[in-house]
């Protein structure tokens, strides 16, 4: 069983970055995108940002021209990089496999997510 563990999340203040990584163990197959979701308290989770096994990349419009989602199969790691962050962005932040086709239809169970907080 795939297993996916979130780090890099933090208190930061308005304005400010963060970089967001995700680990995998087991064979997570890199044929499939991965994907970012976040889930504010409260709310349901969403998805801000995937990325395919080519590298194509599409983002929520909330955080577009602001974050920046990467992978690196070598290491079965994606990446979120987060800069200008503001307090609408704060969420616990989760990642996933994903279908290319359809980003919204996770493949793996959730890991524990990692907590992004926004606040001067």
């Amino acid at each position: 069983q795939v297993q996916l563990v979130e780090s890099g999340g933090g208190l930061v203040q308005p304005g400010g970055s963060l970089r967001l990584s995700c680990a995998a163990s087991g064979d997570i197959n890199s044929n499939f995108a991965r994907a970012w979701y976040r889930q504010p308290a409260g709310k349901p989770r969403e998805l801000v940002a995937s990325i395919t096994p080519g590298g194509s990349t599409n983002y929520a419009d909330s955080v577009k021209g602001r974050f920046n989602i990467s992978r690196d199969d070598a290491k079965k790691a994606v990446y979120l990089q987060m800069n200008d962050l503001k307090p609408e962005d704060t969420a616990v932040y989760y990642c996933n496999s994903v279908y290319s086709s359809d980003p919204f239809r996770t493949r793996l169970p959730w890991g524990q997510g990692t907590q992004v907080t926004v606040s001067s």
